[in-house]
């Protein structure tokens, strides 16, 4: 979930959340990256805090507790005019519901371009905020989610678009 460069970025904020760690950084207009923090990854930038960045930690910390459906914190990442309107039509999809690729390739007036939706997904660099997880394969299947298919399951499972698989909630970091 890369999004691009980094350059112009303000500090990382890390928070812990129920899927684990994430970093939240902003470029002073808008959220540009939210991420899943791994154990082995490198130190990058500098940590610290921002008005941008405490926001979505808020709107993160009541969507995790079932109290927001729809996140406020302007937001500001950097892709390709496709990939940005497949990050919109990702928005578009309620809270609670799942589109397929096809769906979503077919929102953005490619239906062909299903692969180009995924790898769009791929490249997202809003978790969460942008919401990849709600799409899905064919017939419902949980497919490529950058985070692990138990992830993208739990979180289908708060919003109440399916059950987590049961390797998901077995996970100690996976509570409500």
């Amino acid at each position: 979930m890369s999004g691009g460069s980094d350059m112009g970025l303000g500090p990382v904020l890390y928070r812990e959340y129920p899927i684990g760690v994430l970093g939240l950084m902003d470029d002073g207009q808008g959220l540009r990256r939210v991420f899943l923090r791994r154990e082995d990854s490198a130190p990058g930038a500098p940590e610290g805090e921002t008005p941008l960045t405490l926001q979505a930690a808020a709107e993160l910390e009541e969507y995790f507790a079932g109290r927001r459906q729809a996140f406020t914190v302007p937001l500001s990442p950097r892709g390709t005019d496709f990939q940005q309107a497949v990050w919109e039509a990702l928005r578009a999809i309620p809270y609670g519901e799942t589109r397929t690729y096809g769906e979503i390739a077919a929102a953005v007036g490619r239906p062909k371009a299903a692969r180009a939706v995924g790898m769009a997904n791929h490249d997202n660099p809003l978790l969460i905020f942008t919401p990849c997880h709600r799409v899905v394969g064919k017939g419902g299947a949980l497919t490529g989610f950058a985070c692990g298919l138990e992830v993208k399951g739990w979180l289908l499972a708060l919003e109440g678009a399916g059950e987590a698989d049961p390797a998901a909630r077995s996970l100690g970091r996976l509570r409500r």
